[in-house]
């Protein structure tokens, strides 16, 4: 767990399918930037990745130019202060209630949504079990 000004607390980033499963997980401290967990899980996209979709918070050159030699579609909105702003397409953008929907949906876990678990690992085998369930054993 990362110390914050509000308190101790962790980001969860996530690739997710077509259909807005979870695919990878990375759990990074609080106080960390997202640059750090879009790179580790851009370093292990499947390779039938055809578009990414992303958040403000991964908007930087970097990953822009790193999803382009790999040929995939890259629709992360730019952030507000960035003086010269890329196009995105707005359309495929709305695919990204999907993700959203994801994270919501394992909120729904209280053990998930309250992180009982003082160990990185633990918490990470509960999300892991969590949407297991959830998406994968349901359907």
């Amino acid at each position: 767990m990362g110390r914050t000004k509000g308190g101790l607390n962790s980001k969860l980033h996530a690739v997710c399918d077509g259909k807005g499963r979870p695919v990878w997980l990375y759990l990074t401290v609080g106080q960390v930037s997202d640059f750090r967990g879009a790179d580790v899980l851009l370093a292990d996209l499947p390779d039938e990745t055809e578009e990414v979709i992303g958040d403000r918070a991964c908007d930087s050159n970097r990953i822009r130019r790193i999803l382009v030699e790999q040929n995939i579609t890259v629709c992360i909105p730019p952030k507000k202060n960035r003086k010269s702003k890329p196009p995105y397409d707005w359309h495929l953008c709305k695919k990204r209630r999907l993700i959203e929907n994801m994270f919501a949906k394992l909120k729904d876990r209280r053990r998930v949504a309250t992180r009982y678990d003082r160990c990185a690992h633990t918490f990470l085998s509960a999300i892991h079990i969590a949407a297991t369930f959830i998406f994968w054993l349901r359907e």
